[in-house]
């Protein structure tokens, strides 16, 4: 295919250039930056319809769709941050488009709102996009629930990618964030081109990446509770157009939230460290290579900050009583490598990745969340256990973007081969008669499960999109997927001091799971600004075999399966004034079958699956973000679920069947609403020197905790705000959260008692941020 020239000048509204922009088109390596003038040159462009990012800072980014039939020369004028809204980019098709122009319900949260709303960790992002709620129980691994599907076991309802990577699974799950170019979610099954475990959506994490202009950030918080968090990121060319290294690191320290009163000691004291390592070179104009290495290394001297009963969580927050202290060891890698070529009219991409989390606690740690010396668990039985990997291999063709025929297609494999040997002693101390009279007679004892799970899967998909001249856009996609899970599990039984006894010989399971999910959309677009659109998919959460529990009483090894779901949707994307407002509006239906139901067997703390009951869950979703005035930038939303069980047989205490027919889902708000305002004082442009006011308020209503709804939190309300002054690059923040100090339960779950978790107290502090290069 023919290949030419696209150049011209990128200019302010005074008709001056603009130096140092980038110029991108997507879904290509072709990239470059304008020079002190503002001009700029792509070469060798192919022949088609190319679309073309504009974009720098102070300046709203822009996307020009561009004929290119022939060398082109253009004059792109950008407006002013302050009079007009970014235009995002989203990769939610597995390629770069114009997010208003997918027919799926998708908010994209750039950079400037993650630093500016102070968006640390994944679950930061909780009502900031519509009926997403995420929750910690303290160990930083979050539960996260989309529309009534939510994570309650290791597999997740929501999978989340970084940087084109699946977090697998909840071990190997990286929730902190740094160096963010944008986040995506996207609501509703997504299990034709994401496969296993998207069931509620996908939660897509795009951190910057290198080119061949040299920038970077460095940034210094410190807060109340021992906060301190630091951040370093650099991102430069080593061989100009051709490789490209890009390196970031994080610290956090947090001298914790709760007192342990057993010996007036703070309990949930921590600091993480995150590094991002990018090598990227450019083999040629349509071949690009990417190694990505992340680590993350946690130390948690209070992993699990339970408070026994929601009275005492209320009547004395953040203060708690466990005799057992241990320190949790959290190290997870993720290595990937990306392999692209971008054709002129197919386009191919590889990526493989390697992930592992070793966690273990370094003493015992607390099972009953009292001073009783009564069960506590122990997991340090050396690096060949409780040592989780993962590898995956995806392969992927599409047609060319470029490409001017009304067909699109996309189809691909996906690959993984999960390991994940766990051995954990539940230890019964002196005090053990006093949790029930079945634990007195194994005091001073240990007992040890072993379970060797193998997980491995394969899965082809294809999706196609067909565009006619008239508005008309209509897509069609289907996937199919096929699990194999083996578990090896041994049961063992050690007084103190004695030798080991085996009370449950090596057993085995073993399982086979397949699922299809199809996807067909319509859309029409009135306009390039009015879009109409409704979709049906279906979605699916791999199934599995529980792991092995010492209650005699419960069957060994019993396999559970795939849970399904059918969804409907139908929305509408508007923008106005020019790109200064847009409205997103959206109604769902979704329907659950096989639903899988966890239940937290004690006092081995595992968790145990079964498929029991139907789910159906419908609502609406509307998102507005506007600068009609101004410097004055304003986000909002909100967000109705009416989920609930339609069909739910469970076993009692007593072994007798329950019905829990209208019961809620957990995790899941009847209501989210998000609403945010910046103001923006220009004092003297020329140094870029202004001040910035923000307030962001979220609303979470009332959800429950445990299936049956006996543990529960009414709606609630968190107020946060910054006051920021900026000048050349460098930036003072002044910040709070929970500025109210609202008191809320962020997560609990029964066993005999409720074990509440409360949500952070109102935290403030300064930032000090100087970028340089962008």
């Amino acid at each position: 295919m023919a290949q030419y020239s696209v150049g011209g000048q990128v200019r302010a509204e005074d008709g001056s250039g603009i130096p140092r922009a980038s110029v991108q088109i997507l879904n290509s390596n072709l990239a470059v930056s304008t020079d002190e003038q503002g001009n700029f040159l792509l070469e060798h462009v192919p022949a088609g319809t190319q679309v073309i990012r504009f974009s720098t800072l102070g300046y709203a980014t822009e996307n020009r769709t561009v004929s290119v039939q022939g060398n082109v020369t253009l004059t792109i004028q950008l407006t002013g941050v302050e009079n007009r809204l970014d235009e995002a980019v989203a990769t939610a098709q597995k390629m770069e488009n114009d997010p208003h122009d997918i027919a799926a319900s998708l908010s994209v949260i750039g950079a400037r709102q993650v630093e500016q709303q102070y968006i640390w960790n994944v679950m930061d992002v909780t009502a900031v996009v519509p009926n997403l709620n995420i929750a910690n129980p303290g160990d930083n691994r979050n539960v996260a629930s989309v529309r009534g599907i939510a994570t309650t076991s290791y597999n997740q309802a929501v999978a989340t990618y970084v940087d084109g990577v699946n977090q697998f699974g909840l071990d190997t799950y990286i929730p902190y964030l740094q160096d963010v170019e944008r986040i995506e979610v996207l609501r509703g099954p997504q299990g034709t081109l994401y496969g296993r475990n998207a069931m509620g959506g996908v939660i897509n994490i795009i951190t910057r990446q290198p080119t061949n202009r040299t920038s970077g950030l460095a940034e210094v918080n410190v807060g109340n509770h021992g906060q301190q968090r630091y951040l370093l990121g650099i991102r430069t060319p080593i061989v100009k157009d051709r490789l490209f290294l890009g390196a970031s690191g994080m610290y956090n320290g947090l001298n914790g939230f709760f007192t342990n009163d057993v010996d007036d000691s703070r309990y949930d004291k921590q600091h993480t460290v995150f590094g991002n390592y990018y090598l990227k070179y450019l083999i040629s104009n349509r071949w690009a290579m990417t190694l990505n290495v992340k680590h993350v290394s946690n130390r948690n001297r209070g992993a699990f900050a339970l408070i026994p009963g929601i009275d005492d969580a209320f009547g004395n927050p953040f203060h708690l009583s466990q005799n057992a202290r241990t320190e949790m060891v959290d190290e997870t890698r993720n290595v990937s490598l990306s392999i692209n070529h971008f054709g002129s009219t197919l386009n191919f991409s590889s990526q493989t990745a390697y992930q592992s989390n070793y966690r273990y606690y370094q003493d015992p740690i607390d099972g009953d969340f009292s001073p009783l010396d009564a069960i506590s668990i122990v997991n340090d039985y050396g690096k060949d256990w409780n040592r989780v990997k993962v590898v995956t291999q995806e392969f992927k063709f599409s047609s060319a973007p470029s490409h001017n025929a009304p067909i699109h297609w996309t189809a691909g494999t996906f690959l993984f081969h999960q390991d994940a040997p766990t051995k954990q002693g539940t230890y019964f101390g002196a005090d053990a008669g006093l949790m029930g009279p079945e634990y007195a007679d194994y005091a001073h004892t240990t007992s040890i499960l072993t379970n060797s799970a193998v997980n491995q899967g394969a899965a082809v998909f294809g999706q196609l999109d067909y565009r006619l001249g008239n508005g008309w856009e209509f897509q069609a996609g289907l996937r199919y997927d096929y699990e194999y899970a083996k578990l090896d599990a041994r049961g063992e039984f050690q007084p103190d001091g004695g030798d080991v006894m085996i009370v449950q010989p090596d057993t085995s399971a073993s399982a086979g799971f397949h699922a299809f999910t199809p996807r067909v959309s319509a859309k029409y677009a009135f306009d390039d600004a009015h879009h109409l659109y409704a979709s049906y998919t279906r979605g699916f959460r791999a199934g599995g075999i529980s792991q092995l529990s010492s209650n005699p009483d419960e069957a060994s090894l019993r396999p559970f399966d795939p849970e399904f779901s059918n969804n409907m949707e139908v929305g509408s994307k508007n923008l106005f004034l020019d790109r200064r407002l847009q409205l997103d509006v959206t109604a769902f239906y979704t329907h659950v079958t096989n639903a899988q139901v966890p239940t937290l067997l004690l006092p081995d703390a595992i968790t145990v699956t079964e498929n029991t009951g139907q789910m159906e869950s419908m609502g609406a979703e509307v998102e507005v973000a506007a600068r009609v005035v101004r410097n004055l930038t304003l986000w909002g939303s909100a967000a109705f679920t009416h989920a609930e069980y339609t069909d739910f047989n469970t076993v009692g205490e007593n072994g007798d069947n329950i019905q829990l027919k209208g019961n809620r889902p957990v995790y899941t708000p009847e209501w989210t609403g998000f609403l945010g305002a910046q103001y923006v004082i220009p004092l003297q442009p020329r140094n870029k020197q202004h001040l910035q006011l923000g307030v962001y308020g979220k609303f979470i209503g009332q959800q429950y905790f445990v299936v049956d709804n006996t543990i529960g939190q009414e709606g609630y309300g968190l107020l946060n705000a910054n006051v920021s002054y900026s000048l050349n690059g460098y930036e003072l923040s002044l910040w709070g959260q929970n500025l109210a100090d609202k008191r809320y339960i962020d997560y609990a779950y029964s066993i005999g008692f409720a074990a509440v978790h409360l949500g952070r107290p109102a935290t403030y502090g300064v930032t000090l941020r100087k970028r340089f290069g962008s």
